[in-house]
């Protein structure tokens, strides 16, 4: 069976993909998306994964960059009028540390200095002028992250940057832009406290301590929690999947669950349509589009006549990969250092840039981390709604995991095979938060733990349990994000477009390479 009377198709139903299929619909087109799982939002979605009346975010949880998107500018109110709704946060983000001291961002400026100036003076100071100098650099920086990443756009954004800053500026701004966290939090902070805090969140994009380029997230993170606080999704973070699937429907557009697309339909050098595993075929005449990671698109399309951008898909590079654990709870951790932190959206147990990138390192040679960074999620500190009266749920990031294990650094997990190696990880995690947090244990009602092969298997995108689909490294970033010249989405193949997170501008819930394609190929 042929369907000829759409315009567009898309292969996946990840955030990227409704957002592109969000403004072409709104544009005129007919569009349809397939997607291979029983249902839409790739790593953002939802669901009862421990036990009944317990909301998890599987893999994403924070949706600021969804909130502060160009895409949500356009769309808000729509996809308001559709469901959405954000849960706001206050406290953002905190570390605890060994000596039973801790450190927390929230969007009182007032509340924030004083945590830092208690472990130095001078890092208030430093801290108070970043935060006034904010709104003029995220200005700079958004314009860069958000520009299409073209040499049009690049030369446009350095004229202007060059007038505003001048040379000297300029120069500072693009050194950033390629110093390690490691290396601007030590020019910038005297406290090893602070430095680990802002540190982890490098982690969270596979930015270890010492990995040039890096320094933009821990500053950006940090600032914009700072100035605008966190958002979570109410009742979850499939809120945006549900309100933009409902946009797309409203709008005469069409969202297939449970429909692998086995290959893309070509003639003469150019996508003409899809064919599902079932053997249905759907055909496009404007585009293709594919929010899938590099090897895959490969895959689909046999290959393209330009041999480099083959081989530049096929040399792409992943992140190592991490591990989730979902807890049911009784009640939320009792944080030794401070019952404060029961208040806070996300809490790291990273105590130092060197345990972190330790960890990198032990990870990337394919062994267990001996002391995994973890990353609490308190989603029920902020939005109650996710368990039933009285209860709440943990969200646990390992960071970092290994795909294929080689081994264990701290030498007592002798599985090399995840199906047995998950409990006795999953433990060592759990000591940790533990170890800070005496009682937790006795508080989990029950847990889903989720591997990265489960997470792969779950979402072929996320090669290995890597959440961002891609190594984020200079080398593979900004112009080169998936490959030199490629960053709109285009390839070789006239009228098939990638997207997704393997597309600039990366990993995030920013919507940001979806709403650019789809605005590329609309004309506006």
């Amino acid at each position: 069976m042929v369907q000829n009377n759409l315009d567009a198709v898309i292969i996946g139903a990840g955030h990227n993909s409704l957002a592109c299929a969000t403004h072409l619909a709104a544009k005129g087109w007919r569009v349809a998306i397939f997607e291979q799982a029983s249902e839409p939002g790739g790593a953002v979605k939802t669901g009862e994964y421990t036990e009944p009346g317990f909301r998890h975010d599987w893999a994403a949880m924070n949706l600021s960059l969804f909130a502060g998107s160009p895409f949500f500018k356009a769309y808000g109110d729509e996809l308001v009028k559709n469901g959405l709704e954000f849960a706001p946060v206050s406290n953002c983000f905190a570390s605890v540390f060994p000596d039973g001291k801790w450190l927390g961002v929230s969007n009182d400026v007032e509340k924030t200095t004083a945590r830092i100036a208690a472990f130095s003076g001078q890092d208030a100071e430093t801290w108070t002028a970043l935060t006034e100098a904010f709104p003029a650099e995220a200005e700079h920086l958004f314009a860069i992250l958000g520009s299409p990443m073209n040499m049009r756009a690049l030369a446009s954004s350095s004229w202007r940057l060059w007038r505003k800053k001048g040379t000297g500026g300029s120069l500072d701004l693009l050194r950033f832009l390629m110093s390690s966290p490691r290396d601007w939090l030590n020019e910038t902070f005297q406290s090893e406290h602070l430095k680990a805090t802002l540190g982890a969140w490098g982690m969270h994009l596979d930015f270890a301590p010492d990995i040039a380029g890096g320094a933009l997230f821990p500053y950006l993170e940090a600032m914009a929690n700072q100035a605008f606080g966190m958002v979570l999704g109410k009742g979850g973070a499939d809120t945006i999947v549900r309100a933009m699937v409902a946009t797309i429907e409203a709008q005469g557009g069409t969202v297939m669950c449970d429909a692998p697309v086995a290959r893309i339909l070509s003639e003469g050098g150019e996508a003409k349509g899809i064919e599902l595993a079932d053997g249905r075929s759907f055909n496009a005449s404007r585009a293709v589009i594919a929010n899938v990671s590099a090897s895959a698109l490969l895959k689909l399309t046999g290959g393209t006549s330009d041999k480099n951008y083959d081989s530049a898909m096929t040399r792409f590079t992943h992140a190592p990969g991490t591990m989730m654990i979902h807890l049911a709870m009784d009640d939320l951790p009792d944080w030794a250092a401070s019952a404060e932190l029961r208040d806070f959206a996300y809490v790291h147990l990273a105590p130092s840039l060197d345990q972190m990138a330790r960890t990198y390192q032990q990870a990337s040679a394919g062994l267990l981390p001996d002391e995994p960074v973890v990353v609490a999620g308190q989603p029920t500190a902020i939005d109650p709604s996710r368990a039933p009266d009285g209860k709440h749920i943990l969200w646990l990031q390992a960071r970092m995991a290994p795909a294929q294990i080689k081994g264990d650094a701290a030498g007592t997990i002798k599985a090399d095979q995840w199906e047995a190696a998950a409990e006795p990880f999953a433990d060592r995690v759990l000591d940790i938060i533990e170890k800070n947090a005496p009682g937790t244990k006795a508080k989990i009602l029950s847990r889903r733990i989720v591997t990265p092969l489960d997470l792969e298997a779950d979402n072929p995108n996320l090669i290995g349990g890597d959440q961002i689909c891609g190594s984020h490294h200079l080398s593979q970033h900004f112009l080169f994000r998936p490959s030199r010249g490629r960053t709109d989405g285009t390839t070789p193949m006239k009228n098939l477009h990638h997207t997704g997170a393997a597309v600039w501008p990366g990993a995030g819930t920013g919507a940001g390479s979806g709403f650019l394609l789809g605005r590329k190929l609309a004309g506006s």
